[in-house]
């Protein structure tokens, strides 16, 4: 089974309600002809903006993800939210071990392992974050970190619940600072992942595995990108927050999506 197309929009600590609403709701008619089966529309709003997002998303072919969440199912865990209470809010998808998260609030492989066995068991949709710094990629690292990333982060899990996983490859280098790696440097990396997705679940669930690429993609490059065999589609943060650019990136990838 092929992997599908997904774009995914961060929108990271940028909307009130009211700007979110504002958004979805120039987005809705731009992408209204986007066929679900071509490409699978996320934006991911603070958790404030949550439950006027998906209210203004309803009727549409957007979908509303959440930006993290916690492994605990409750407890005394301040300012943190539990899969539960996402599931309930009508969120479906949830970005799980971004690199801000980890440089800035303590990560780990094993809390986004934590994290990701709590999303599928409430039935959300982890977008799992994987991806190596400049100093591990000119230190040539970068496979070395990505397949810890891959092998802690997916531990325990089973190849049946990688259905419902989406890994984002994020070359943290890329991310906001204008520089990209190319189509094919894209792919020969998004290639290895899926061989250390294989290497732990087998082939057929690597093979059916979305896996996007989050390294400052943008209605430019996303074509080329998405013509890559390895790459999936986008988790795409600067690009998401003007819904005249994220739709033309969506129509972008799926175009280049198509030349495969």
């Amino acid at each position: 089974m092929a992997a599908k197309l997904v774009v995914a929009g961060n929108w990271k600590m940028n909307m009130t309600a009211s700007e979110g609403k504002a958004l979805v709701d120039a987005l809705k008619p731009l992408v209204a002809d986007v066929c679900p089966c071509a490409c699978t529309v996320i934006v991911c709003p603070p958790f404030t903006t949550l439950a006027t997002v998906i209210e203004a998303a309803k009727g549409s072919n957007i979908h509303v993800g959440a930006q993290n969440v916690h492994w605990a199912a409750n407890g005394a865990f301040t300012g943190e939210i539990s899969a539960a209470m996402l599931k309930e809010a009508g969120v479906e998808y949830v970005i799980i071990g971004h690199s801000e998260r980890r440089q800035y609030f303590g990560e780990t492989d094993a809390t986004v392992n934590a994290r990701i066995k709590a999303a599928l068991e409430a039935g959300l949709k982890p977008i799992v974050c994987i991806g190596e710094t400049l100093e591990e990629r000119e230190g040539g690292k970068t496979e070395a970190v990505l397949e810890r990333q891959i092998n802690e982060g997916l531990a325990g899990l089973e190849a049946a619940s990688l259905a419902d996983l989406i890994l984002a490859y994020e070359p943290v280098w890329a991310i906001g600072t204008g520089r990209t790696a190319t189509p094919e440097m894209a792919e020969d990396t998004q290639k290895a992942i899926r061989g250390f997705v294989a290497a732990q679940f087998g082939d057929a669930a690597a093979e059916a595995m979305t896996i996007q690429y989050g390294g400052s993609m943008k209605p430019e490059n996303a074509a080329a990108l998405c013509a890559q065999a390895d790459i999936n589609g986008g988790l795409i943060g600067g690009a998401a927050l003007k819904a005249a650019s994220f739709a033309d990136l969506v129509k972008n990838a799926v175009a280049g999506n198509s030349e495969k």
